[in-house]
């Protein structure tokens, strides 16, 4: 039967934190009050978190509408490349005109019947014509390449509003974090939060003890675990029920000592070296009627008798097996 009084009573508390910054507008809870998951427990001054959702949302807009505007210029430069289009086909007709006109005088010239001059202007409407064509080829191609343009202004401004709706996201959670809430169900422990105060994220405003969850944290010595096991039954007396026995069952144990868990554990390579016993914090659960429960509370001291006798023979099996390996 391995004992100790090195055992308190223990609750995986969750400490309550703000993820933003702001001012305490409200606070629900009072000091010891039982809470259920979900229940509002603190709100802060949400406004300048709103608003900037409110200019996220406007950014959206106009990116919808510089999106749509972009659009409908498309339309306009479709009509644009029409006429171009149409402007080339003319002017095309018009040098293929001229081109004929030139090549029935020119023998007329050659022998006189038509004058020279006349030729001449012929060859240089031809020309003026072919200068013509250039001038709505480079028209139509500009058309064209507008529309390309228009089309890459569209893409940019879905992409401003993909990632402004991303950053609105965003601003609703934060706005969804002005509003604190309770992550589990409990009782509320250490208010320290007021109205009208200025948090920073991850400042402690209260803690939430989950008094329907609670255990035992027994720090057993090295040298009694031999023969302790998960689901060993335990004897437990609290100090504030004298006369009240209680029954639980060893649900885990450490990975490790105390000591390798602290702030600074041991460094034994370094120095004297005294040889100390170390203990080993082993969890209990507590079978204990409602009733029971409601008078325990985190960090009560008790006192612990672990029934190991279901172990019996295992330490000789043990050392048969290590025997063996040798």
């Amino acid at each position: 039967m391995q004992s100790t009084d090195n055992a308190y009573v223990s609750a995986d508390s969750v400490v309550v934190a703000p993820k933003i910054a702001g001012y305490v507008e409200r606070v629900f809870v009072t000091e010891n009050q039982a809470v259920r998951k979900g229940q509002p427990l603190a709100e802060l001054d949400p406004r300048e978190y709103r608003a900037q959702a409110e200019q996220i949302t406007s950014q959206i807009d106009a990116a919808a509408a510089a999106a749509e505007t972009a659009r409908s210029q498309i339309a306009e430069q479709q009509a644009a490349i029409a006429q171009a289009q149409a402007q080339l086909g003319a002017a095309r007709a018009e040098a293929a005109f001229a081109g004929q006109q030139v090549a029935r005088y020119q023998p007329l010239a050659a022998s006189g019947a038509e004058p020279r001059e006349r030729l001449a202007q012929f060859e240089t409407q031809a020309h003026q014509a072919r200068e013509r064509v250039d001038a709505a080829q480079a028209a139509l191609l500009a058309a064209q390449r507008r529309v390309n343009t228009l089309r890459a202004q569209v893409r940019q401004a879905q992409s401003q509003a993909a990632a402004a709706r991303a950053q609105l996201a965003a601003a609703r959670v934060t706005v969804e974090s002005t509003s604190l809430r309770a992550a589990i169900d409990g009782r509320v422990g250490d208010l320290a939060v007021r109205v009208g105060e200025f948090v920073q994220p991850g400042t402690r405003l209260m803690t939430l003890v989950p008094v329907d969850r609670l255990f035992i944290e027994a720090n057993f010595k090295e040298t009694q675990l031999g023969l302790m096991r998960v689901g060993q039954p335990v004897s437990i007396e609290v100090d504030a029920l004298p006369g009240v026995e209680l029954t639980g069952r060893v649900a885990s144990f450490a990975p490790g000592t105390g000591a390798q868990f602290s702030v600074l554990p041991p460094q034994n390579a370094t120095g004297n070296f005294t040889k100390i016993v170390q203990r080993v914090p082993v969890r209990i659960a507590i079978e204990a009627r409602p009733e029971v429960r409601r008078l325990l509370v985190p960090g009560m001291s008790v006192e612990v008798i672990v029934d190991t006798r279901s172990a019996k023979g295992e330490l000789e099996r043990i050392r048969q097996a290590a025997s063996r390996e040798r």
